[in-house]
Protein backbone atom coordinates (compact mmCIF):
# COMPACT_ATOMS: atom_id res chain seq x y z
CA UNK A 1 0.00 0.00 0.00
CA UNK A 2 1.33 3.45 -0.94
CA UNK A 3 2.39 5.80 1.82
CA UNK A 4 0.67 9.15 2.25
CA UNK A 5 2.06 12.41 3.57
CA UNK A 6 0.51 11.58 6.96
CA UNK A 7 2.17 8.14 7.09
CA UNK A 8 5.56 9.69 6.43
CA UNK A 9 5.02 12.43 9.01
CA UNK A 10 4.10 9.88 11.69
CA UNK A 11 7.18 7.78 10.93
CA UNK A 12 9.37 10.84 11.25
CA UNK A 13 8.38 11.98 14.70
CA UNK A 14 6.38 14.36 16.80
CA UNK A 15 4.17 16.29 14.37
CA UNK A 16 2.08 13.34 13.14
CA UNK A 17 -0.99 14.04 15.28
CA UNK A 18 -0.84 17.75 14.50
CA UNK A 19 -0.71 16.99 10.78
CA UNK A 20 -3.54 14.46 11.02
CA UNK A 21 -5.85 17.08 12.53
CA UNK A 22 -4.86 19.60 9.86
CA UNK A 23 -5.35 17.34 6.83
CA UNK A 24 -9.14 17.21 7.15
CA UNK A 25 -9.54 20.29 4.95
CA UNK A 26 -7.04 19.17 2.29
CA UNK A 27 -8.06 15.94 0.51
CA UNK A 28 -5.21 16.26 -2.01
CA UNK A 29 -2.61 16.12 0.76
CA UNK A 30 -4.49 13.31 2.50
CA UNK A 31 -5.17 11.02 -0.47
CA UNK A 32 -2.36 11.44 -2.99
CA UNK A 33 0.55 9.07 -2.18
CA UNK A 34 3.93 10.46 -1.23
CA UNK A 35 7.56 9.39 -1.43
CA UNK A 36 10.66 10.75 0.26
CA UNK A 37 13.97 11.72 -1.32
CA UNK A 38 17.23 12.24 0.51
CA UNK A 39 17.92 15.64 -1.01
CA UNK A 40 15.71 18.29 -2.57
CA UNK A 41 15.55 17.30 -6.26
CA UNK A 42 16.11 14.36 -8.60
CA UNK A 43 15.85 13.39 -12.26
CA UNK A 44 13.84 10.62 -13.85
CA UNK A 45 14.27 9.04 -17.28
CA UNK A 46 11.16 8.78 -19.45
CA UNK A 47 10.59 6.94 -22.72
CA UNK A 48 8.77 9.46 -24.92
CA UNK A 49 8.53 7.44 -28.13
CA UNK A 50 8.14 3.67 -28.53
CA UNK A 51 9.74 2.44 -31.76
CA UNK A 52 7.57 0.98 -34.50
CA UNK A 53 8.78 -2.56 -35.15
CA UNK A 54 7.56 -4.57 -38.15
CA UNK A 55 8.22 -7.77 -40.01
CA UNK A 56 10.93 -8.35 -42.61
CA UNK A 57 11.56 -10.88 -45.29
CA UNK A 58 14.35 -13.38 -45.01
CA UNK A 59 17.62 -12.26 -46.58
CA UNK A 60 16.38 -8.69 -46.38
CA UNK A 61 17.48 -6.06 -43.87
CA UNK A 62 15.35 -3.74 -41.78
CA UNK A 63 15.94 -0.17 -40.70
CA UNK A 64 17.32 0.26 -37.19
CA UNK A 65 14.82 1.77 -34.75
CA UNK A 66 15.12 2.99 -31.19
CA UNK A 67 13.20 4.57 -28.34
CA UNK A 68 13.38 8.28 -27.61
CA UNK A 69 14.10 9.22 -24.00
CA UNK A 70 13.92 12.44 -22.03
CA UNK A 71 15.06 13.40 -18.55
CA UNK A 72 12.77 15.31 -16.23
CA UNK A 73 13.81 17.26 -13.16
CA UNK A 74 11.59 17.02 -10.07
CA UNK A 75 12.14 19.58 -7.33
CA UNK A 76 10.83 20.20 -3.83
CA UNK A 77 10.14 23.63 -2.38
CA UNK A 78 10.35 24.94 1.16
CA UNK A 79 7.09 25.42 3.08
CA UNK A 80 7.47 27.45 6.28
CA UNK A 81 4.51 26.84 8.59
CA UNK A 82 6.15 28.38 11.64
CA UNK A 83 3.75 30.20 13.95
CA UNK A 84 4.07 33.12 16.33
CA UNK A 85 1.79 34.05 19.24
CA UNK A 86 2.09 37.21 21.33
CA UNK A 87 3.36 36.26 24.81
CA UNK A 88 0.75 38.58 26.28
CA UNK A 89 -2.02 36.67 24.50
CA UNK A 90 -0.73 33.17 25.21
CA UNK A 91 -0.07 33.63 28.90
CA UNK A 92 -3.53 34.97 29.79
CA UNK A 93 -5.44 32.31 27.82
CA UNK A 94 -7.62 30.10 30.02
CA UNK A 95 -6.61 26.98 28.10
CA UNK A 96 -2.95 27.57 28.89
CA UNK A 97 0.08 28.41 26.75
CA UNK A 98 0.56 24.89 25.31
CA UNK A 99 -3.01 24.67 24.01
CA UNK A 100 -2.84 28.13 22.45
CA UNK A 101 0.46 27.35 20.70
CA UNK A 102 -0.81 23.98 19.44
CA UNK A 103 -4.00 25.58 18.11
CA UNK A 104 -2.06 28.24 16.24
CA UNK A 105 0.41 25.69 14.84
CA UNK A 106 -2.51 23.60 13.58
CA UNK A 107 -3.98 26.65 11.89
CA UNK A 108 -0.68 27.36 10.16
CA UNK A 109 -0.44 23.76 8.96
CA UNK A 110 -4.01 23.76 7.71
CA UNK A 111 -3.25 26.92 5.77
CA UNK A 112 -0.15 25.27 4.30
CA UNK A 113 -2.09 22.18 3.21
CA UNK A 114 -4.84 24.31 1.67
CA UNK A 115 -2.16 26.14 -0.29
CA UNK A 116 -0.66 22.82 -1.39
CA UNK A 117 -4.11 21.66 -2.53
CA UNK A 118 -4.62 24.74 -4.70
CA UNK A 119 -1.12 24.45 -6.15
CA UNK A 120 -1.67 20.73 -6.82
CA UNK A 121 -4.17 21.72 -9.51
CA UNK A 122 -3.12 25.20 -10.60
CA UNK A 123 0.61 25.44 -9.88
CA UNK A 124 1.88 28.96 -10.36
CA UNK A 125 -0.80 29.56 -13.05
CA UNK A 126 1.56 31.75 -15.04
CA UNK A 127 2.23 29.76 -18.21
CA UNK A 128 -1.12 28.10 -18.88
CA UNK A 129 -4.61 28.95 -20.10
CA UNK A 130 -6.11 29.08 -16.61
CA UNK A 131 -5.00 32.25 -14.83
CA UNK A 132 -5.87 32.44 -11.15
CA UNK A 133 -6.05 35.80 -9.42
CA UNK A 134 -3.46 35.91 -6.65
CA UNK A 135 -1.75 32.71 -7.82
CA UNK A 136 1.65 32.08 -6.20
CA UNK A 137 4.83 32.72 -8.14
CA UNK A 138 6.85 30.29 -6.01
CA UNK A 139 6.57 26.53 -5.62
CA UNK A 140 5.89 23.58 -7.91
CA UNK A 141 4.00 23.26 -11.17
CA UNK A 142 0.48 21.87 -10.91
CA UNK A 143 -1.69 19.53 -12.96
CA UNK A 144 -2.92 22.52 -14.96
CA UNK A 145 0.60 23.04 -16.27
CA UNK A 146 1.52 19.36 -16.68
CA UNK A 147 -1.54 17.88 -18.39
CA UNK A 148 -1.06 16.94 -22.03
CA UNK A 149 -3.38 18.04 -24.83
CA UNK A 150 -4.90 14.66 -25.72
CA UNK A 151 -6.70 13.51 -22.56
CA UNK A 152 -8.97 16.54 -22.39
CA UNK A 153 -12.70 17.11 -22.79
CA UNK A 154 -13.70 20.72 -23.47
CA UNK A 155 -17.23 21.70 -22.38
CA UNK A 156 -16.64 25.05 -24.15
CA UNK A 157 -18.35 27.07 -21.44
CA UNK A 158 -17.73 30.83 -21.53
CA UNK A 159 -17.19 33.47 -18.88
CA UNK A 160 -15.27 33.59 -15.63
CA UNK A 161 -17.38 31.02 -13.73
CA UNK A 162 -15.54 28.05 -15.21
CA UNK A 163 -14.38 24.92 -13.43
CA UNK A 164 -12.57 21.63 -14.16
CA UNK A 165 -12.70 17.97 -13.24
CA UNK A 166 -9.42 16.05 -12.99
CA UNK A 167 -8.92 12.30 -13.45
CA UNK A 168 -5.65 11.25 -11.82
CA UNK A 169 -3.65 8.03 -11.69
CA UNK A 170 -1.46 7.83 -8.60
CA UNK A 171 1.89 6.15 -7.99
CA UNK A 172 5.55 6.04 -8.94
CA UNK A 173 4.70 6.03 -12.65
CA UNK A 174 1.88 8.53 -12.21
CA UNK A 175 1.22 11.37 -9.75
CA UNK A 176 2.66 11.58 -6.24
CA UNK A 177 3.94 14.07 -3.70
CA UNK A 178 7.68 14.17 -3.09
CA UNK A 179 9.02 15.21 0.30
CA UNK A 180 12.62 16.38 0.46
CA UNK A 181 15.26 16.01 3.15
CA UNK A 182 14.33 12.41 3.87
CA UNK A 183 10.69 13.30 4.54
CA UNK A 184 11.58 15.43 7.55
CA UNK A 185 9.04 17.79 9.06
CA UNK A 186 11.50 19.95 10.93
CA UNK A 187 10.20 21.33 14.19
CA UNK A 188 11.76 22.65 17.38
CA UNK A 189 10.39 23.37 20.84
CA UNK A 190 8.49 26.67 21.12
CA UNK A 191 10.65 29.55 22.29
CA UNK A 192 10.20 33.23 23.06
CA UNK A 193 11.63 35.54 20.39
CA UNK A 194 11.64 39.28 19.77
CA UNK A 195 9.40 40.33 16.84
CA UNK A 196 8.10 43.62 15.51
CA UNK A 197 4.66 44.84 14.48
CA UNK A 198 3.74 46.63 11.24
CA UNK A 199 5.17 49.87 12.67
CA UNK A 200 8.47 48.19 13.61
CA UNK A 201 7.66 48.31 17.33
CA UNK A 202 9.07 45.28 19.21
CA UNK A 203 7.27 42.76 21.40
CA UNK A 204 7.86 39.21 22.63
CA UNK A 205 6.17 36.21 20.99
CA UNK A 206 6.17 32.45 21.30
CA UNK A 207 7.56 31.01 18.05
CA UNK A 208 6.94 27.38 17.01
CA UNK A 209 9.19 26.51 14.03
CA UNK A 210 7.88 24.02 11.44
CA UNK A 211 9.33 23.55 7.96
CA UNK A 212 9.22 20.92 5.24
CA UNK A 213 10.08 20.58 1.55
CA UNK A 214 7.34 19.43 -0.82
CA UNK A 215 7.00 18.95 -4.56
CA UNK A 216 4.81 17.19 -7.09
CA UNK A 217 5.90 14.45 -9.47
CA UNK A 218 3.95 13.75 -12.65
CA UNK A 219 5.98 10.93 -14.16
CA UNK A 220 3.67 10.30 -17.11
CA UNK A 221 1.23 12.82 -18.56
CA UNK A 222 -0.93 9.89 -19.70
CA UNK A 223 -1.87 9.57 -16.03
CA UNK A 224 -3.73 12.89 -16.11
CA UNK A 225 -7.02 13.88 -17.71
CA UNK A 226 -9.14 17.00 -17.51
CA UNK A 227 -12.68 18.13 -18.27
CA UNK A 228 -12.42 21.90 -18.66
CA UNK A 229 -14.66 24.92 -19.12
CA UNK A 230 -17.53 23.56 -17.02
CA UNK A 231 -20.01 26.35 -16.26
CA UNK A 232 -23.56 26.77 -14.98
CA UNK A 233 -24.73 26.46 -18.60
CA UNK A 234 -22.21 23.87 -19.86
CA UNK A 235 -22.80 21.45 -16.99
CA UNK A 236 -21.11 18.20 -16.06
CA UNK A 237 -22.71 14.78 -16.64
CA UNK A 238 -21.70 11.14 -16.76
CA UNK A 239 -21.19 11.22 -20.53
CA UNK A 240 -18.42 13.81 -20.07
CA UNK A 241 -16.60 11.60 -17.58
CA UNK A 242 -16.92 8.47 -19.71
CA UNK A 243 -15.73 10.49 -22.70
CA UNK A 244 -12.66 11.54 -20.71
CA UNK A 245 -11.97 7.99 -19.54
CA UNK A 246 -12.12 6.77 -23.14
CA UNK A 247 -9.12 8.97 -23.95
CA UNK A 248 -6.78 7.26 -21.46
CA UNK A 249 -4.42 4.64 -22.92
CA UNK A 250 -5.42 1.02 -22.39
CA UNK A 251 -4.10 -0.15 -19.01
CA UNK A 252 -4.21 3.25 -17.31
CA UNK A 253 -7.25 3.68 -15.07
CA UNK A 254 -7.45 6.81 -12.87
CA UNK A 255 -7.55 6.35 -9.10
CA UNK A 256 -9.63 9.45 -8.37
CA UNK A 257 -11.90 12.04 -9.94
CA UNK A 258 -11.35 15.44 -8.32
CA UNK A 259 -14.13 18.03 -8.65
CA UNK A 260 -15.72 21.00 -6.91
CA UNK A 261 -18.98 20.86 -4.97
CA UNK A 262 -20.75 22.63 -7.83
CA UNK A 263 -19.59 20.02 -10.34
CA UNK A 264 -20.70 17.23 -8.02
CA UNK A 265 -24.19 18.73 -7.79
CA UNK A 266 -24.32 19.11 -11.56
CA UNK A 267 -23.41 15.44 -11.92
CA UNK A 268 -26.09 14.43 -9.41
CA UNK A 269 -28.74 16.58 -11.09
CA UNK A 270 -27.94 15.03 -14.47
CA UNK A 271 -28.87 11.57 -13.23
CA UNK A 272 -32.41 10.21 -13.44
CA UNK A 273 -33.78 8.58 -10.30
CA UNK A 274 -34.98 5.05 -11.01
CA UNK A 275 -36.49 4.20 -7.63
CA UNK A 276 -40.21 3.57 -7.20
CA UNK A 277 -40.79 6.58 -4.93
CA UNK A 278 -39.22 9.01 -7.39
CA UNK A 279 -36.75 10.26 -4.76
CA UNK A 280 -34.06 12.44 -6.39
CA UNK A 281 -30.82 10.74 -7.38
CA UNK A 282 -28.39 10.42 -4.49
CA UNK A 283 -25.03 12.08 -4.07
CA UNK A 284 -22.60 10.43 -6.53
CA UNK A 285 -19.63 8.71 -4.93
CA UNK A 286 -18.02 7.15 -8.00
CA UNK A 287 -18.13 6.83 -11.76
CA UNK A 288 -17.08 3.56 -13.43
CA UNK A 289 -15.76 2.43 -10.05
CA UNK A 290 -13.47 5.47 -9.74
CA UNK A 291 -14.00 7.37 -6.45
CA UNK A 292 -15.08 11.01 -6.57
CA UNK A 293 -13.06 13.35 -4.36
CA UNK A 294 -14.76 16.69 -3.66
CA UNK A 295 -12.39 19.55 -2.94
CA UNK A 296 -12.56 23.30 -2.44
CA UNK A 297 -9.13 23.55 -4.05
CA UNK A 298 -10.78 23.39 -7.49
CA UNK A 299 -12.34 26.74 -8.24
CA UNK A 300 -15.64 27.54 -9.91
CA UNK A 301 -14.08 30.84 -10.98
CA UNK A 302 -11.16 29.73 -13.13
CA UNK A 303 -9.90 32.52 -15.40
CA UNK A 304 -11.51 35.06 -13.09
Amino acid sequence: MALTLLDIAKMNGSVGDLIEDSLVAAPEARIVPARTISGYMYKTLHRETIPTVGFRNTNEGAAAVQSVYKQRLHETYLVDASSEVDVGVAEVAEDGVDVVLAREAQGMLEGAFRGMGSQFFYGTATTVETSIAGAPTKGFQGLNELTGSTIVVDKAGNGSARSSVWAVKFGEMGVQWIIGNGGAFQTDAPRIVRVTDSNSNPYDAWRTPLRFNIGLQVANTNCLGRIKNITTAATLDDDDIYNLLSKFPVGIVPDALFMSRRSLEQLRASRTATNISGTPAGRPEQVAGIPIVVTDSILDTEDA
